[in-house]
């Protein structure tokens, strides 16, 4: 067992948000933290790996938000990095719906179900931004879908989410456009090319001693004083402050118990938050037999199940020549594929390709199932809070207990689900600390620390009516934000 060694700040997760507060600490004098990690890598849910001769993104997937008036800090780090991405352009998408015969929906048909599908969502959440403030109102959606078409189309809308439905922050702010990361180095490559600015790599191995991999955080101890980290292999750290950048799914989990507990605003306010889990299946097979070529990177299946492997993408643009395609399951359909055998999988899989394109296509040579929500360092994709939701539910999560720092795309009340997202909560949550060290610091110069928390001077820890007293304290007054259940968030980042 490790003697315990102090440091001024424990950063919990070497995720985008984790790597990006331990970037702007060191940019502002703090040396001396620790970066614990459960993992064996760096990245989160940016993680590549090779399948079929490439690499392949099994979390984030896409930079989203390119071409606007702000330039996304993501895009940013790629370009700086010569990243190679590819346009990705879904627009097409809704003309190469095929039903479970083969034939593709006549364009007609299906960009009239589409706009129709489109003002549904748009009515719908209008309604449901009247009815908030009169809960003896009750909406019922404007048409709901019933056809395989109608479910394959709300599928798209709803869970895989096409910018056309309502405005986005990261659409308003960064631009509409959406970038596929197909660079062999991989998307966490930008990751790397980040920690390499604040901890001592070689030969582009990260060697810092500062960053701990395998460690998982099992108990988090604070009080006044200080925070002491105990990991699963028994070691303990201590420290002034945490930066805790877990997933949303992770703090909803058990994996990391707090002494004394979390109080109950703050684990109210996680329960709160949805996590999505989005799953890209990848198959690989011995020559093409789908349609390639401008407007058939992407092809819908439209089956009685919705979500049924209902959104697939050729790699073709990505990678010419791989012979790979990708379907896309989320939530209910993702858990049910996490727990199944691959094998069950490609056959469920191939038995959907053979309605598209017919009984003779050849059979898939491998597969790559991604199970974020089993993994108890992830469990999920990204955060995706309610269609109608109290900004207060987002400050609440962000909010500091005493010295824990929250951190995450769950906390950017802005681009939550995204990998910008997860990269600027880390810059924001870093800021704040450092504010708050600064106002310590004084504290201390002018004799004062003892005010740090007067009220767990006391008592060891808040009472109920106290800390529900102090989140009152935290009231926020941005607007609401509408949203849609899904992000491309895990697409785009987090995964």
């Amino acid at each position: 067992m490790d003697s315990p060694s102090r440091s001024s700040v424990i950063v919990i997760g070497a995720g985008v948000s984790g790597l990006s507060a331990a970037k702007v600490l060191v940019d502002n004098g703090v040396d001396d933290f620790v970066i614990l990690e459960a993992s064996d890598r760096i990245g989160g849910r940016v993680c590549k790996e090779n399948f079929g001769g490439v690499s392949v993104e099994l979390g984030a997937g896409w930079i989203v938000g390119v071409g606007g008036k702000e330039p996304n800090p993501v895009w940013e780090l790629a370009l700086k990095s010569s990243l190679r991405t590819c346009f990705s352009d879904y627009s097409n998408a809704r003309y190469n719906i095929y039903d479970r015969s083969g034939k593709i929906f006549p364009s007609g048909v299906a960009a009239d179900s589409y706009k129709k599908a489109v003002d549904s969502a748009i009515q719908k959440l209008r309604n449901q931004g009247e009815d908030a403030d009169d809960l003896s109102i009750v909406s019922e959606p404007l048409c709901t879908p019933k056809t395989p078409m109608e479910l394959a189309i709300d599928f798209i809308l709803h869970d895989f989410e096409m910018p056309e439905v309502e405005p986005i922050s990261t659409y308003l702010d960064f631009g509409e456009r959406e970038f596929l990361v197909a660079d062999e180095r991989g998307y966490e490559c930008l990751l790397y090319k980040m920690a390499e600015d604040f901890l001592f790599t070689s030969e582009g191995k990260i060697l810092d001693s500062r960053l701990k991999l395998n460690k998982v955080v099992r108990e988090i101890q604070h009080s006044r004083n200080g925070v002491t980290v105990t990991t699963e292999d028994g070691c303990i750290y201590e420290a002034n402050y945490v930066v805790l950048s877990v997933s949303i799914g992770v703090l909803q989990s058990d994996l990391i118990s707090f002494t004394p507990p979390l109080p109950r605003w703050k684990t109210e306010a996680i329960e709160k938050c949805d996590v999505m889990v989005y799953t890209k299946i990848f198959l690989k097979f011995p020559y093409k037999f789908w349609p390639c070529g401008p407007g058939k990177e992407f092809f819908i299946y439209a089956h009685e199940r919705r979500g049924y492997y209902t959104f697939w993408q050729n790699m073709e643009n990505a990678y010419p020549g791989s012979n790979i395609l990708v379907v896309t399951v989320t939530n209910g359909e993702s858990k049910r594929v996490e727990a199944q055998s691959d094998e069950e999988t490609m056959k469920e899989s191939m038995e959907v390709l053979r309605d598209m394109f017919g009984p003779d296509i050849p059979d898939a040579t491998d597969i790559l199932v991604p199970r974020w929500w089993s993994n108890r360092f992830q469990r999920g994709s990204y955060s995706n809070y309610p269609i109608i939701s109290d900004c207060q539910v987002v400050q609440n999560i962000k909010e500091p207990i005493g010295r824990i720092y929250f951190t995450g795309e769950h906390t950017s009340e802005r681009f939550n689900g995204y990998v910008h997202g997860g990269y600027l909560a880390g810059i924001d949550t870093s800021n704040a600390l450092l504010e708050e060290m600064r106002k310590d610091k004084e504290r201390k110069s002018d004799g004062q620390s003892f005010l740090l928390e007067p009220l767990l001077a006391l008592t060891g820890s808040l009472s109920l009516s106290q800390t529900e007293a102090v989140s009152g304290l935290h009231k926020c007054d941005l607007p609401t934000q509408l949203y849609l259940n899904g992000k491309l968030g895990i697409q785009e980042a987090i995964l």
